[in-house]
């Protein structure tokens, strides 16, 4: 800043003393009417603060970004996770109080991202105060947030009180928990939102005169959005409470949520409803949550009958063992039978996500007998989601009753599906295929469904055959080399001479898909042959993508293969008559020739090893000269490196 008359260069010129140009610098940025710039300024704080050193950070620093917290939003965000790691740049523990004055205002702003990052700050920082500390300068500041005039400090102080008061005095203890200023809902729902946690902190007879009785007052509130988050804290507060003091203390308002005209309030209930039955307890749960869950998985809500829905097996796996069944057959089951056809497809879908895992809480009889009837339903589901979830868990079931008893009832809606006139519900089914094989196992799919999957390589729709080809691709992947090479290969090759060119295209397709999956032996000996071949069909568009092929498996193959018998092929494309199969057997041969000259260089900045291109045969000897070699062989052990085509 040679020349400038800013306050970076009046600070550093005023006393002659350059090391005050950091501050002076973050002086000027912090002031450029570019936000980035202000940004970019803040994030390096920590790097000035090093450059001041501990004392002037405290003395100059920390006073300059207290007095000039007015910024934007993005600003004041990254300065409150800035300030929150700022302990050791401001001398330690010792005065990490320093930092509480620009945290307080920030704790004070408008934002909410900005005041719930300030207050993450500060509980960080509050637990490297000491007790005297904390007492002296964190516990004055949470009083002046709770007392102060807008809703903004007020709402920041509710995150505050449970990091200070397990460590300050009995005498603060008692002001921290007589604060109760909750005059606006936004006070209201931030209190509601920390009772829980307060409530962990608190000694169990404040708890019951202090914390129950506010939150009766927030599960009443006229604001929804304040009785929504009463439901979280009344799972901390019935964790906390004895068995005896539940029933009077903390059911009449659990009550009272699950039925609430307010949907959220309910919804809320049935996503925290595992949560509230481990924390209430066996018995309540037989007498007052079966039928509360009950309710919510009839309720008129499609929002609030998806999230009870989604807690089904849960709900049941947590039941008393000594009459889990009975109550699941009694009262679980006829509600889910409902769902199964519910008119909404997320509540279907949600269902359709837990209700597998019924067959190991059932057992055998009850899962043939009452399950699978659902399954197969849900498995013909218009939705697809809904029929992914099902077959995405079918190794719950199949771990109850079997893979035959599986495949005499699952397996024809499967295949019904397959074979669906629209090709968007089989396409559906492809993707599934993977998971469904992986599941089943390599004997069944062998059995059951290999021939599907190969039907629709010569699907009328090109979009079938491409996602049969991935599927190939996945069922390889999965099941090994060996499978295909005995399986799926010679299917794939006997396509090669089908009288529709699609399907001939089609073996040229899963060739391309397949070689890396198998290996370079299987690639070499048996598809590679059959591609040569297909270069001299009478179809263009058939020569064309055996020159892209080639192009494709290159990698695969040995640099025999590639030196005696794809170049010659390729250069016999190169002078088709057809413009399209020249143009990409020109750009495979051109692969060819790039991936030499990449590898060269390559080859070029090892001069201490012996390096080999197997497509070109140039080889570089330890001391950097290169020569042709007569017939393509691997020189030397320290470093081959393939062409990659």
């Amino acid at each position: 800043r040679s020349g400038s008359t800013g306050p970076a260069s009046k600070m550093a010129g005023a006393d002659g003393d350059d090391s005050l140009y950091p501050i002076a610098v973050l002086i000027d940025e912090l002031r450029n009417e570019d936000v980035q710039l202000r940004l970019n300024s803040i994030k390096k704080l920590s790097t000035i603060a090093l450059a001041l050193g501990v004392e002037r950070t405290r003395t100059e620093l920390l006073p300059f970004l207290t007095d000039t917290i007015y910024d934007e939003d993005e600003v004041l965000l990254a300065l409150a996770e800035q300030l929150g790691n700022f302990t050791m740049l401001v001398g330690g523990p010792e005065y990490v109080h320093c930092l509480l004055p620009p945290l307080e205002s920030l704790a004070t702003v408008e934002e909410t991202v900005v005041r719930d990052k300030a207050v993450e700050s500060l509980r960080k920082i509050s637990q490297e105060h000491s007790p005297v500390d904390l007492e002296v300068h964190f516990e004055p500041l949470v009083k002046r947030l709770a007392s102060g005039d807008w809703f903004t400090s007020r709402t920041s102080a509710c995150g505050l009180f449970s990091v200070c008061y397990p460590r300050v005095s009995s005498t603060v203890k008692a002001e921290i928990r007589h604060t109760s200023d909750y005059d606006t809902p936004m006070v209201r729902r931030a209190a509601a939102s920390k009772l829980g946690e307060f409530a962990k902190v608190l000694e169990l007879d404040y708890v019951k005169s202090d914390i129950i009785s506010l939150f009766t007052a927030l599960a009443s509130d006229e604001q929804d959005s304040v009785r929504l988050l009463a439901v979280e804290a009344c799972v901390s507060i019935a964790t906390l409470l004895p068995q005896e003091d539940l029933e009077t203390l903390v059911m009449p308002t659990l009550r009272q949520a699950a039925e609430d005209k307010s949907w959220r309030v309910r919804y809320m209930v049935a996503d925290k409803f595992s949560e509230l039955q481990k924390a209430v307890g066996p018995e309540i749960t037989k007498n007052d949550l079966v039928p509360a869950f009950q309710n919510l998985l009839k309720d008129c809500e499609a929002e609030v009958r998806a999230a009870a829905a989604n807690k089904v097996k849960e709900f049941c796996e947590n039941l008393p063992e000594d009459n889990r069944e009975q109550i699941i057959m009694t009262h679980i089951l006829p509600c889910v039978k409902e769902l199964v056809s519910d008119t909404n497809q997320h509540v279907k879908s949600a269902l359709a996500s837990v209700i597998m895992g019924l067959s190991t809480i059932l057992g055998k009889d009850n899962t043939i007998e009452h399950l699978l009837p659902l399954f197969l339903a849900q498995l013909k589901d218009e939705c697809p989601e809904v029929r992914l979830n099902i077959i995405s868990n079918l190794d719950c079931v199949n771990e109850v009753i079997g893979i035959r008893q599986l495949s005499q009832s699952l397996l024809p809606a499967i295949v019904e599906l397959a074979e669906d006139a629209k090709w968007r519900v089989r396409l559906a089914i492809i993707e599934y295929m993977p998971l469904l094989a992986g599941q089943l196992g390599v004997e069944f799919f062998d059995e059951k469904l290999n021939a599907l999957c190969m039907a629709w390589l010569i699907d009328h729709v090109y979009a079938i055959r491409e996602a049969a080809t991935c599927n190939l691709m996945k069922l390889v992947e999965k099941f090994g080399a060996e499978w295909a090479q005995n399986t799926i290969v010679p299917k794939v090759l006997g396509m090669a001479n089908d009288p529709n060119y699609l399907h001939r295209m089609t073996t040229l397709f899963c060739i391309n898909a397949l070689s890396e999956a198998c290996g370079q032996e299987i690639t070499t000996k048996q598809m590679l042959p059959v591609v040569l071949k297909m270069s001299n069909d009478q179809v263009a568009n058939v020569r064309f993508n055996v020159a892209k092929s080639l192009q494709k498996i290159g990698p695969v193959l040995d640099s025999n293969a590639l030196q005696t018998e794809v170049k010659p092929v390729l250069e016999k494309l190169a002078s088709d008559a057809d413009m399209d199969v020249k143009y990409f057997a020109q750009e495979a041969i051109s692969g060819i020739q790039n991936g030499c000259t990449l590898l060269h260089s390559q080859m070029m900045s090892f001069p201490n090893s012996i390096s080999f291109c197997t497509v070109c045969s140039l080889q570089q000897n330890r001391i950097g000269q290169t020569n042709e070699l007569p017939q393509p062989k691997v020189i030397g052990t320290n470093s081959v490196i393939k062409c990659c085509l």
